[in-house]
């Protein structure tokens, strides 16, 4: 059972989700508009990492990676210049480690870390000015070096569904890597501790290994990518939430939910499933501003060379077409995705989940009704992008996939 953690109280465990439910939660109320500079504190925390690496790492081959690492951070770091400046108002203080000493992360009741983000305390970085993405990026190294990918996957599409900061995204990529060589530094810190150790050779030959595999995680989180984004269409109870969240998991997409941001953008809580809401969060001008804000978000996800996968009705030509153009202007690739299923199927659907979100099945079926008019037929320039899926069908997920990543090149 998870319980409030306090100084001197035992371990606190966490799942997944309730482990990202708290570091998004934290960062949102330690956020500060700190006086010390971010770009100044993430070059001090680049050039430590390096230069502590420089000095335990003897093998020609990894100093030689180790350089080119380097210098794409800082080519890095120059090119995000401009994200760090904009994002100094929203700064913590420290990591949310610092107040979880004795945190663990569990997964079906196996210990997948000890320390619940896998945050290095006692070296350079925790205790200083830092964005909220230097966390998470902690959290998700920490999953993949274990090869936990599916728990990373569902940790990064859950913690940016959860605090809306898309835009945290586009620094990961900078702080896997520097995560990763906190790693590599850290394994080898452990073989210069056991000096003397009658099992060195063996101890050597494991941190070593431990070692060259954070960097190689480095090196895969610095290579150049092209995402893909993917648009679902469809009406209410034709599937796309559940398909959609599937994608996360097989194939790595940071889902964009429109449910999520609707309500964000209202200050209602983007994850709740109580009925309507005290104002219209579904007028003409709510709905535009919401595609524009999913619009936005993708943009954030496809610069941080993330997939990005749109759960939205996308009834209009108008709303399909703000979202393609982040894609198609970057000149990345765009698929959409008509979920698709009978009548019959979506009247039983969303009669079962009325009860669920707090209306009754004839309101559901309302809207529904409503959607299937508002629907916009795709246009000939659409239907080049464009795939279908029979969500009623057998293996349907397993088509999905299949349809992506060979319309796609993606895998």
């Amino acid at each position: 059972m998870n319980q409030r953690h306090a100084p001197g109280s035992p371990a606190r465990d966490f799942t997944l989700e309730t482990l990202v439910e708290s570091l998004s939660a934290w960062h949102a109320d330690h956020a500060i508009e700190a006086a010390d500079s971010l770009q100044q504190a993430v070059h001090q925390r680049v050039a430590a990492e390096t230069q502590a690496l420089t000095s335990l790492i003897a093998a020609a081959e990894d100093c030689q990676r180790l350089r080119a690492l380097s210098r794409w951070l800082d080519e890095n770091l120059a090119r995000l210049a401009p994200v760090l400046e904009a994002r100094e108002a929203h700064v913590v203080a420290r990591s949310w480690a610092c107040e979880q000493h004795d945190s663990r992360l569990l997964d079906e009741g196996r210990v997948v870390m000890a320390n619940a983000i896998d945050r290095d305390l006692q070296g350079h970085g925790a205790e200083v000015v830092q964005d909220p993405a230097a966390d998470l990026a902690s959290l998700l190294v920490g999953l993949e070096v274990r090869d936990e990918a599916r728990l990373a996957r569902q940790a990064l599409d859950a913690y940016l569904r959860l605090s809306g900061d898309y835009q945290a995204a586009r620094l990961l990529s900078v702080f896997r890597v520097l995560e990763c060589l906190a790693g590599a530094r850290r394994a080898l810190r452990r073989l210069e501790a056991a000096e003397g150790d009658d099992e060195r050779p063996a101890l050597r030959a494991e941190t070593m290994a431990a070692c060259r595999r954070y960097l190689e995680l480095a090196e895969r989180h610095a290579e150049f990518r092209f995402p893909p984004l993917v648009i679902g269409v469809g009406v209410s109870g034709s599937g796309k939430s559940r398909f959609t969240r599937n994608l996360v998991t097989r194939l790595g997409a940071v889902r964009v939910s429109s449910y999520a941001e609707r309500r964000r953008l209202h200050g209602l809580s983007p994850q709740a499933v109580e009925g309507e809401a005290a104002v219209d969060i579904f007028g003409e001008t709510a709905t535009e501003r919401t595609y524009q804000r999913l619009a936005q978000c993708a943009g954030h996800l496809l610069d941080a060379g993330l997939p990005a996968c749109i759960d939205a009705t996308c009834l209009t030509r108008a709303q399909r077409d703000w979202l393609r153009h982040q894609a198609e202007s970057r000149g990345l690739p765009v698929l959409m995705v008509s979920f698709e299923a009978d009548q019959a199927t979506l009247t039983r659907r969303i009669t079962k989940r009325a009860g669920r979100h707090g209306v009754t099945p004839e309101e559901g079926l309302a809207v529904l009704s409503h959607q299937q008019a508002a629907f916009e037929p795709f246009s000939d320039e659409e239907r080049f992008h464009l795939v279908r899926l029979d969500t009623t069908a057998d293996n349907a997920g397993e088509t999905l996939a299949g349809l992506i990543q060979e319309h796609m090149h993606w895998s």
